[in-house]
C-alpha cells in the first residue's frame, strides 16, 4: 500500500473491525520515554523548524486531514515517533521517510511501539470519569479493567454473560462504549439509548441479550467513546485495557483474565 492511501484509510480503520477472537500472546509493557508533545493542544505544538514539525508535516502533504496525537522522539535515532489514528509511524528527522509497523527491541525484547500505544492509553482512559462508563464491580476489587464493548459483537456478550464470574475474581469491568457499525447505523443509536437509561447496567444486560432499548435522548459520552476506542488502537472488540494500559490480546475468559492481569501486574 502506497503511503498517500495509508494515510487516507487509518482514520477508518477502526470502525470496520470485527469481534476480536481469543490469543494466546501477551502485549507488552509500557516503559517510560521521552515526554510526548500532545497535539490536541495547541499551545503544546511544536516549534515550526523542529524535528516533531518537520515529521508532522511529512504526514501533512500526503493527507491534510490527519490528527497527529502524540510525537516524540523515537527510540531509534534519526526518527519522530508519532501516533496517528491509533497507529505508530516513524518518520525521519529530515521528514524524508516514514515506516509504519512495530519497532521491536531485540536486546531488550519488547514492543517499543505497544509500549508506546500502552501510555498512550493508560493516560486518555484516566480522563474519563466513572461516570461516563457503566461499571459492574465487587466491593473490594483487586483489578479494574476498562473494556470497549459493542452490544451486537459475539465475543462481548459472552464476556458480559460471565461478569458475576469476573467480579468473584475480584476484577471490576468498567465498559466504554463502542458500537463497530458506526455512527450511523442501528448499533450505535441503540447504545445511546442504553448510556441514557436511568439503569444502565440493566439496560446494558438487555441490550446483549437482544432486547431492544427505548430512552429519552440524553447527552450520552458514546461518540466521544468511540472516537476514543479508534484512537487508541481498538483493533476488535472487546478490547480489554489493564489499569497501566496495555491491552489484553482479545476475549478472555475469567479465571485467564485474572492470570493475565497477575502477569501485567509483575511487568
Amino acid at each position: 500500500m502506497n503511503l498517500r492511501l495509508f494515510l487516507a484509510t487509518t482514520m477508518a480503520i477502526a470502525s470496520l473491525t470485527a469481534c476480536a477472537k481469543p490469543m494466546a500472546a501477551e502485549t507488552a509493557k509500557a516503559d517510560a520515554k521521552p515526554a510526548p508533545v500532545p497535539i490536541a493542544a495547541a499551545a503544546a505544538k511544536p516549534v515550526a523548524g523542529s524535528p516533531e514539525a518537520r515529521a508532522i508535516d511529512a504526514l501533512h502533504k500526503a493527507n491534510p486531514q490527519l490528527k497527529v496525537d502524540r510525537v516524540a522522539a523515537a527510540p531509534m535515532p534519526g526518527f519522530r515517533e508519532l501516533i496517528v489514528a491509533g497507529q505508530t509511524l516513524y518518520v525521519s528527522d529530515d521528514g524524508r521517510y516514514v515506516m509504519q509497523g512495530n519497532l521491536y527491541d531485540t536486546v531488550a525484547k519488547k514492543d517499543l511501539s505497544e509500549a508506546t500505544m500502552s501510555a498512550l492509553r493508560r493516560e486518555e482512559l484516566a480522563k474519563v470519569p466513572a461516570s461516563q462508563r457503566i461499571v459492574f464491580a465487587p466491593a473490594n476489587p483487586k483489578y479494574t479493567v476498562s473494556v470497549f464493548t459493542d452490544i451486537q459483537c459475539g465475543f462481548c456478550q459472552k464476556l458480559h454473560s460471565q461478569i458475576a464470574q469476573y467480579n468473584a475474581q475480584g476484577i471490576a469491568v468498567e465498559y466504554l462504549a463502542y458500537p463497530r457499525m458506526g455512527p450511523a447505523s442501528d448499533d450505535f443509536s441503540q447504545m445511546e439509548a442504553v448510556w441514557c437509561s436511568a439503569d444502565r447496567g440493566k439496560a446494558l444486560t438487555d441490550a446483549k441479550n437482544g432486547k431492544r432499548i427505548s430512552a429519552p435522548r440524553c447527552s450520552s459520552p458514546v461518540a466521544m467513546e468511540y472516537d476514543l476506542g479508534q484512537r487508541l488502537g481498538l483493533t476488535g472488540t472487546p478490547m480489554i485495557v489493564a489499569p497501566n494500559g496495555v491491552a489484553a490480546p482479545g476475549y478472555l475468559d475469567p479465571s485467564r483474565m485474572k492470570q493475565w492481569l497477575d502477569s501485567v501486574a509483575k511487568q
